[in-house]
C-alpha cells in the first residue's frame, strides 16, 4: 500500500494520539469518573478512528481503486464515493 507508506508519519501520528485517548478511557474507568466523562472520551476515541480509517480508505480509493488513466466521469464517481464514505465515518 504505497499511499500508507507515503503518509507514514502522519498515520503513526493518529494512532499515537488515538492510544492516548484510549489510555485516558482506562484511566478514567480505573478512577471511577462519572460515565457522563467517560462516553465524551470514548466519542472521542471514536471519532478519532473514524478518521484515521476515513484517511485509508480514501487513499486506498485513490491510489488502487482509480486508475491514473481514468476518465472524467470516472473521476466524479470516485469523488462521489469518496464524499459517501467520509460521511459514513462522521
Amino acid at each position: 500500500m504505497g499511499h500508507t507508506r507515503e503518509s507514514k508519519k502522519t498515520l503513526v501520528a493518529r494512532v499515537r494520539r488515538i492510544r492516548g485517548q484510549v489510555e485516558a478511557i482506562e484511566k478514567a474507568l480505573n478512577t471511577d469518573q462519572e460515565c457522563s466523562g467517560v462516553l465524551q472520551l470514548i466519542a472521542a476515541a471514536r471519532g478519532a478512528m473514524n478518521g484515521l480509517m476515513n484517511e485509508v480508505v480514501e487513499g486506498h480509493i485513490r491510489y488502487h481503486v482509480l486508475s491514473p488513466k481514468a476518465a472524467a466521469p470516472e473521476r466524479e464517481g470516485a469523488e462521489e464515493l469518496i464524499t459517501i464514505v467520509r460521511s459514513y465515518f462522521k
